[in-house]
C-alpha cells in the first residue's frame, strides 16, 4: 500500500464522511478505496546540449539531470547588469561575493556574462521598493550612457511579504527589465546547484534556449517535425469563490521556434468576471482608413513565429486547459492550412 493511499484512508476515517449529516441526506458515499486507472510510463527522451561541452547529451533517469559537464545549446549575452539588495542582514562583501559566484556559474553553464555589473550593489528597504528600483535604473542608465539593462538581480528577504510581487510588477510593467531574484539563504549558503539552477533561468528569460530534444533537431516528432509547426497552449485563472469583482486572467503562449518548439512566448490579458471563454484569442474591428481589420492573441503569436522562424505556420497545434471541479481536461485540436496574410 502507497503512502498516499494510507494518507487518503486515514483522512477520509478521520474526518468520518459516513457520519456525516449532510452526506447522509444527499446520499453522498466516500470509499476508503482509491480509484484504480491504467498509467503507463513514457520513454524519457534525450536532450541535446551544446558541442562544446564534456556530455553534448543526455538521457533523464527518473525524471532528474542536470548540469554537470554540459552547457546550454544556446547561451545568451548579459554585458550589463545590477544588482539590488533588499536584506538587511546581508552585507555588501557577502552580495559581491554571490554575484560573482553567480557569475562564474552562468560563465561555465554556457553564457557571456560580464563579472562586474554595471554600478555597485545597492542596498535598499524592502518598503522603498518602487524607489530603489527607479534609482538603479536611472543610474544603470546614466552610467551605460543610454543602454538598458539586460538583467537586475534581487537579493530579497526569506520572508519578504508583497515584496517579490511589488518587484515583478513594477519591473515588468513599468521599466521593462528583465529580473533574478534570490533569497537570503541561497546567498549565505550557496550551493552549486542552485546557482546552475539559477543561471537557467537567467539564460532563458534573457531569450537563450538551455536544452532541445534530440528528436527535434533529427526531424523525428510526429506531427511537428514534417512540416513548420506552431504549438498553442491556453488556460484561464478565475478568482477565488466569493470573489466578485476581479476579472479573470487569459494566458496564450506559443512555440516561437521551428523544427525544436522549445521557446515560447506568451500573452496574458484580464476579461470578464469568470468568463471561460478566452475573449481576446481573436477579434476584428472597423478601422476608417483600413476597413475592418484582424487581432488579438492568436494573430500576435502568429506575427512573432513568422519574424523569428522566417516562416508561416502551416500546422497549429492548439492544447486548451479546462478545470472543472476537481478534473482537468485537455483539448488539443490540430489544424492544417494556409495562413495568407501575416505582417
Amino acid at each position: 500500500m502507497s503512502l498516499l493511499h494510507v494518507e487518503h484512508k486515514q483522512t477520509v476515517q478521520h474526518n468520518a464522511y459516513d457520519q456525516d449529516p449532510y452526506a447522509k441526506e444527499f446520499g453522498v458515499k466516500i470509499s476508503e478505496k482509491l480509484a484504480s486507472v491504467e498509467a503507463r510510463i513514457l520513454p524519457a527522451p534525450w536532450l541535446k546540449y551544446h558541442e562544446t561541452g564534456k556530455e553534448k547529451d543526455c538521457l533523464p533517469q527518473v525524471g532528474q539531470w542536470n548540469m554537470m559537464n554540459k552547457k546550454m545549446i544556446n547561451g545568451m549575452t548579459v554585458s550589463r547588469w545590477a544588482c539590488i539588495n533588499f536584506s538587511r542582514s546581508v552585507q555588501d562583501s557577502v552580495a559581491r561575493g554571490f554575484c560573482n559566484e553567480l557569475a562564474q556559474m552562468c560563465q561555465v553553464s554556457g553564457m557571456e556574462f560580464n563579472p562586474e555589473p554595471v554600478i555597485p550593489i545597492y542596498s535598499a528597504r524592502p518598503e522603498l521598493v518602487e524607489k530603489a528600483l527607479k534609482h538603479v535604473y536611472n543610474a544603470s542608465m546614466n552610467k551605460t550612457k543610454g543602454k538598458e539593462l539586460e538583467l537586475l538581480l534581487a537579493i530579497l528577504p526569506d520572508n519578504n511579504g508583497s515584496l517579490y510581487g511589488d518587484l515583478k510588477r513594477i519591473c515588468e510593467t513599468d521599466l521593462g527589465l528583465i529580473s533574478q531574484c534570490c533569497l537570503t539563504k541561497h546567498v549565505f549558503k550557496i550551493s552549486k546547484q542552485y546557482l546552475a539552477n539559477v543561471a537557467l533561468k537567467i539564460n532563458v528569460k534573457t531569450g537563450g534556449r538551455n536544452t532541445v530534444l534530440l528528436d527535434a533537431i533529427s526531424c523525428r516528432i510526429p506531427l511537428v517535425s514534417d512540416i513548420p509547426t506552431i504549438i498553442f497552449g491556453a488556460d484561464v485563472t478565475h478568482p477565488e469563490n466569493g470573489e466578485d469583482s476581479s476579472p479573470s486572467i487569459a494566458a496564450v503562449v506559443a512555440s516561437q521556434d521551428w523544427p525544436e518548439v522549445t521557446k515560447y512566448a506568451g500573452l496574458v490579458c484580464a476579461q470578464a468576471h469568470r468568463q471561460e471563454l478566452i475573449q481576446d484569442l481573436y477579434k476584428t474591428w472597423q478601422d476608417p482608413v483600413r476597413g475592418t481589420v484582424s487581432g488579438g492573441m492568436i494573430r500576435d503569436l502568429l506575427v512573432s513565429f513568422r519574424k523569428a522562424t522566417g516562416q508561416k505556420p502551416l500546422r497549429i497545434i492548439f492544447y486548451r486547459f479546462v478545470m472543472q471541479i476537481s478534473l482537468v481536461k485537455v483539448y488539443t485540436i490540430i489544424f492544417h492550412f494556409q495562413i495568407p496574410h501575416l505582417s
